[in-house]
């Protein structure tokens, strides 16, 4: 069985898809965080009206949880069109894409999530659409074979990935706007948990909010999972109303600790810490300790441990930090002068 993690960013089921799209904000005026790309899509936006055409295809990419969807939407609704939504899994050959672009209005909005995964054929079909709004469909094979070119309405192409490393030079450089989101503030992050709170109705004290949001991973849908889950403790044990003890309670019933770290989180730490003695260690002899897998370790806890300072990346391996040691009540090693390896090491990061 999957191991079920309450600060996974990833959306997890159909119910939390659903309170994802009650709490998301309709319009730009009320969405929270990202500054720098809300005035980008404020410009792009007002010039677009003005000139009574689509705004430009936006390329949005960053961890999970950000609100890339939620870019989608909201400039589909300024905009005043329609949102149709697919991602680069399902799209496997041109004519799946072939339906959803000749149904296009003008001024529609085509929100392709995990666009890194389009296969090269769908991605090639692409290109035409985004540059000239066409596509070139074939039909029969051999010398029976003719290209057909086909109109289609403008459009707006958004594009969202986790991993942008993996989107190939050619389609990134169709997007005219391109941004990578950043995780949120602890500020962004209150105000996100207080809209929320009004939204669900949730009696919330300051300090409880400010409680959920230290250990929310800088990431609003981790914040709103938290809130739902508190929400439910306080329902049962103080009538509805959230303090900071209520929040603190639930937090430890679900192992999350004032960090944001769980016990897959601490298992890591520890395992680098007590097994590797500090490290440097590998991810698959970590992988193996901890019987998990490589690529969780690396796309779901690792990130975050290395964001806020925990573990450090060497050629040799990962390295706990001595902040790793107090957060754990560990006592650190005993320093040591480093060996010339380690020194090109430590050398190389800067």
């Amino acid at each position: 069985m999957a191991r079920e993690r309450i600060i996974d960013p990833v959306a997890s089921d159909l119910e939390e898809s659903r309170y994802d799209l009650a709490l998301r904000p309709a319009s730009l005026d009320e969405c929270i965080g990202q500054d720098r790309l809300r005035e980008k899509i404020h410009i792009a936006l007002t010039a677009a009206k003005q000139r009574e055409e689509p705004i430009e295809h936006v390329l949005v990419h960053g961890p999970p949880g950000l609100g890339k969807t939620t870019i989608a939407h909201v400039i589909a609704h300024e905009m005043q069109a329609h949102l149709k939504t697919s991602s680069g899994p399902a799209l496997v050959r041109p004519a799946d894409l072939m339906g959803i672009l000749t149904n296009l209005q003008s001024g529609d909005v085509l929100f392709i999530d995990e666009i890194h995964r389009l296969p090269p054929i769908v991605e090639e079909f692409i290109y035409p659409a985004m540059e000239d709004f066409r596509v070139d469909f074939t039909v029969n094979s051999g010398m029976h074979a003719k290209t057909i070119n086909i109109p289609l309405q403008p459009f707006t192409l958004i594009g969202a990935t986790t991993r942008a490393g993996l989107i190939t030079a050619p389609l990134r450089a169709r997007f005219g706007i391109q941004h990578h989101l950043d995780f949120w503030s602890p500020e962004h992050l209150q105000q996100c948990l207080r809209r929320s709170a009004g939204l669900l109705k949730v009696a919330c004290d300051e300090e409880a909010i400010e409680a959920l949001s230290l250990c929310s991973r800088g990431t609003p849908r981790i914040a709103n999972r938290l809130l739902r889950r508190v929400r439910d403790y306080a329902q049962v044990h103080n009538r509805g109303q959230v303090t900071k003890e209520i929040a603190q309670a639930a937090l430890k019933i679900e192992e999350i600790d004032a960090l944001g770290l769980d016990r897959l989180d601490r298992a890591f730490l520890r395992a680098l810490i007590e097994t590797y003695r500090g490290g440097p260690a590998g991810i698959e002899a970590i992988a193996a300790t901890l019987g998990d897998e490589r690529d969780t370790l690396e796309d779901v806890v690792e990130p975050y441990l290395l964001q806020i300072g925990l573990v450090t990346r060497t050629r040799q391996g990962r390295c706990a930090t001595p902040e790793a040691y107090a957060h754990l009540n560990l006592e650190p090693p005993a320093r040591r002068e480093p060996t010339p390896d380690e020194q090109g090491d430590c050398a190389s990061l800067f």
